[in-house]
């Protein structure tokens, strides 16, 4: 049957459902393919790879195939791309929403095709001759790709069939299959592991990315359902081939199906038999290639993917207590998913370096670390006299976005605002030297896929530096400290996203034009959907009611949400936002305020 619904208004995902003889016997396992680059999706048929014929011995056995378009391929495409020839479906696959704006939004490709494949598994499950516990994926390369996203995302799949995809040297050349922060610190075996203890078969080739399987992917994998106490729920495979799913590994697919959705008494013996593809012009759901009237183009898509990212946005609106544990509730995960934190759970270290007192002060060279054989954050930390007899002071922690020396100076002296903190009884934390340098591109080879940005690593740096200056900077003992966090220049904005980690802080803003999504693809403030947290807004309105002030706003730095959300909890005094930049003793003096 020809299938066409729509996963976004709008927007067509088009393919062919297989159902077995005597429908009306069911209810019947179903099954969706994806596919990955193989010619033209649906319609190739070479030794290979065919998922016609996979589809169609599925219906044989007793189960419903569901076969859908990658984005851009046959049926799945925009009214806006025209007439593209046979040979070029993977270039206006490649093409939605490539202007790195669009990652600001986390809009992209991967993105818009993952939704697809959960919108064909509602589609699945809406179907009345469907057994809706008995729903299954697979599909090779991309298309293992996606089955393996759909099984990390959605529990409704019984059982998964990536094939010749998991691998742990190559992890998808696609940009379907890269998505901003998918796998920094993961790999798309972990991504595999996560559908344990759910029934899973890897499928190998010993002529592609996935020769190790038998040693390295599968036994890796195995140990995480091993620990779930399912061990006989995974089995992975090699066969002798190029990169495919040709008969042998599809058979492997039935064998494996075949126990687990069918319940079969002898699943092995679940072979292919001779089949016949359909005509390429009969399995066209648009074989004039017009979509459906009202078809929504590439550029519209894009703009309502954004405004629903808006709409969620406005509609967290704090208007009181019980609506900033609502927005914590929501956002905080968000937040830490965007800047790629483990706050507040992640470790942290310090290391005191060459403690000396000098010019009535205590000083010391802090090294910080998350863990053993980083190069870690290198800050200088100073302490008002007397701290041995007096009540342990309150540490200001100081970052700029400037260049910072190789090393912290213990010969340094203390001056301008450090100095002015100190002779108030303040402690202060200085950063000299951020854990990382900066990248040299972000937006090539699917550099933040693989790798936090430069804003992410600066936020993640200061949540570190803060969770150790709150629990014993103090490089003579351990005692608890009111940390108050204070960022110059662009380095104030990453303080501004850093504040949940800080009781109190000082952020200039940089006159930053934020209603401008280029001036957020600036190097240091690149951060792949930070729109969808409000931008700037998020971070603070997570560390409410906290004492926050801001300055050097300029004219395009939206304050709303913020300014609502203290207002609402009846803390307006601990927000102060100012246009212009205050000078350093106004600073000094908002921070000495009592605060109730």
């Amino acid at each position: 049957e020809k299938v066409y619904f729509q996963p976004l208004p709008g927007f067509y995902l088009a393919g062919n459902l297989y159902r077995p003889l005597g429908r009306g016997k069911g209810p019947f396992p179903a099954i969706l393919n994806p596919h990955g680059h193989w010619t033209v999706g649906r319609m190739a048929d070479v030794k290979d790879g065919s998922i016609a014929a996979r589809c169609i011995s599925f219906a044989r056995q007793g189960m419903i195939a569901f076969s859908y378009d990658m984005v851009g391929y046959n049926d799945t495409f925009f009214p806006d791309y025209g007439d593209v020839p046979a040979d070029k479906y993977y270039l206006r696959h490649g093409h939605f929403a490539t202007d790195p704006v669009n990652l600001l939004w986390n809009v992209s490709l991967m993105g818009l095709q993952t939704w697809d494949s959960i919108r064909a598994l509602d589609f699945l499950e809406s179907l009345p001759d469907v057994d809706r516990k008995r729903l299954a994926c697979t599909g090779e390369s991309g298309g293992g790709t996606q089955t393996s996203m759909l099984g990390a995302v959605e529990d409704r799949l019984a059982v998964q069939a990536p094939v010749v995809m998991v691998s742990h040297t190559m992890q998808g050349g696609c940009l379907c299959e890269n998505a901003p922060g998918l796998r920094v610190e993961y790999s798309n075996m972990e991504i595999a592991a996560v559908a344990a203890p759910r029934p899973q078969i890897l499928v190998a080739a010993s002529g592609d990315w996935t020769k190790d399987t038998l040693t390295v992917e599968g036994p890796a994998i195995e140990h995480i359902y091993q620990l779930l106490d399912a061990p006989d729920k995974l089995r992975y495979v090699r066969f002798d081939f190029g990169h495919n799913y040709n008969q042998t590994s599809r058979e492997a697919v039935y064998d494996w199906f075949g126990k687990w959705l069918l319940n079969h008494p002898n699943p092995a013996s679940l072979k292919e038999g001779p089949y016949q593809k359909e005509p390429d012009v009969d399995l066209r759901v648009f074989p004039d290639g017009k979509l459906p009237e009202g078809a929504s183009s590439e550029a519209m898509i894009i703009a309502s993917l954004r405004n629903r990212h808006l709409a969620q946005w406005e509609s967290l609106v704090v208007r009181n207590e019980t609506g900033l544990s609502e927005f914590k509730q929501v956002m905080q995960p968000a937040w830490q998913h965007t800047l790629q934190v483990g706050w507040p759970d992640s470790p942290a270290r310090s290391r005191a370096e060459r403690v000396k007192e000098s010019g009535g002060f205590t000083v010391a060279t802090l090294r910080i670390t998350r863990s053993e054989g980083e190069a870690g954050i290198l800050a200088s930390y100073w302490a008002p006299p007397g701290i041995l007899t007096t009540p342990a002071p309150r540490v200001v922690v100081i970052c700029s976005h400037k260049s910072a020396p190789a090393a912290a100076d213990i010969e340094a002296k203390p001056a301008g605002l450090p100095l002015a903190l100190l002779q108030r009884g303040l402690a202060v934390l200085v950063v000299d030297r951020f854990s990382t340098g900066a990248p040299a591109n972000q937006f090539t080879n699917f550099y933040s896929t693989y790798n936090r940005t430069e804003l992410q690593e600066r936020v993640r740096d200061l949540l570190t530096v803060c969770a150790v200056a709150g629990s014993g900077a103090d490089p003579r003992g351990p005692r608890f400290f009111d940390v108050t966090l204070l960022g110059t220049g662009r380095a104030g904005l990453w303080a501004l996203l850093a504040a949940p980690a800080a009781g109190a802080v000082v952020a200039d803003c940089d006159e930053l034009d934020v209603t401008s999504d280029e001036s957020l693809l600036a190097p240091d403030l690149f951060c792949p959907g930070i729109r969808n947290i409000g931008t700037f807004e998020g971070g603070a309105m997570l560390a409410a009611p906290h004492p926050l002030l801001l300055h050097n706003i300029g004219t395009d730095f939206p304050t709303v949400a913020l300014r609502s959300t203290y207002r609402a909890l009846g803390a307006s005094e601990k927000l102060r936002v100012v246009a212009s930049t205050l000078p350093e003793e106004e600073l000094v003096r908002w921070i000495l305020k009592p605060n109730p």
